[in-house]
């Protein structure tokens, strides 16, 4: 059973599905997407697993109430599991969600059992990627999140993905094209903000999932190879043909993966 529920923040709704039963896993969704991003894993996760999947605010069907940090992001991730009572789950997050589980690792590690990143990385921006926020913003601003949205998504995937999977590409854009133009700028902004959290790759003490694609623009395979070697207890996965969307380009390999990892942070 798929339920649909709300959480109130403030005078902010905020949506998020309750889907399957078992070890609870939270999926948080990346920049520009909402929860259904995660929809050709959710079908199968759900057989053993208690699926926690929300439209962070300003996404998909959660109203603007938009947060100044990505750590606010993550109390708000708190928030909502303190409302379903779940004091202990395993978190993964996709792009910006890998940033706001890292905050949440950072802030509530007791609650984890294990948590991944999905092309993601740790590491602060560099003034090159502040950089590209800042054009990307202005491009927004001056002309809207359609013809934003019309231009970054292609660049998420692989060339073997446009090639084969052009109809993906068309889907993704189709599904994001009316993206709250207000939210796209106020995520930028988080995440220009936020530090480095190698620290939190190195300190926590349960597993750590790391998911990377070998042609990915957004997250550089070399930058996450790199961080690969910071934790303790890591288990890694590289997507040959997947750019920065793994979920669609690879999303058996990567329900698999997830499976997996879930079960074995889960004992």
């Amino acid at each position: 059973m798929d339920e649909q529920s709300w959480l109130d923040v403030n005078v902010e709704k905020i949506f998020y599905r309750k889907v399957g039963t078992g070890t609870p896993v939270v999926l948080v969704h990346g920049f520009a997407e909402d929860g259904s991003i995660w929809d050709k894993q959710i079908d199968k996760l759900k057989n053993d697993f208690e699926l926690i999947v929300p439209d962070l605010p300003g996404s998909g069907k959660s109203t603007n109430g938009l947060l100044s940090s990505i750590d606010s992001y993550a109390d708000f991730l708190k928030a909502l599991l303190d409302k379903e009572a779940i004091r202990s789950c395993i978190m993964i997050g996709h792009s910006m969600g890998g940033y706001i589980t890292l905050a949440f690792a950072e802030k509530y590690a007791g609650m984890l059992k294990g948590f991944g990143l999905i092309h993601s990385t740790a590491y602060a921006d560099s003034e090159e990627k502040k950089t590209m926020r800042k054009k990307s913003i202005v491009l927004i601003q001056n002309y809207g999140a359609t013809e934003f949205i019309k231009q970054s998504i292609p660049n998420l995937f692989s060339d073997h993905s446009k090639k084969n999977h052009p109809e993906m590409i068309k889907e993704l854009i189709h599904k994001y094209d009316n993206f709250n133009p207000v939210a796209l700028v106020s995520y930028y902004e988080a995440m220009m903000q936020r530090p480095d959290r190698t620290n939190v790759l190195q300190d926590f003490k349960g597993p750590i999932l790391l998911i990377h694609g070998e042609h990915d623009n957004a997250v550089p395979l070399a930058q996450s190879l790199q961080q690969s070697h910071i934790p303790g207890f890591c288990y890694i996965h590289i997507l040959k043909n997947a750019g920065h969307m793994g979920m669609w380009e690879a999303p058996g390999v990567v329900t698999n993966f997830l499976t997996a990892f879930i079960k074995n942070a889960a004992l």
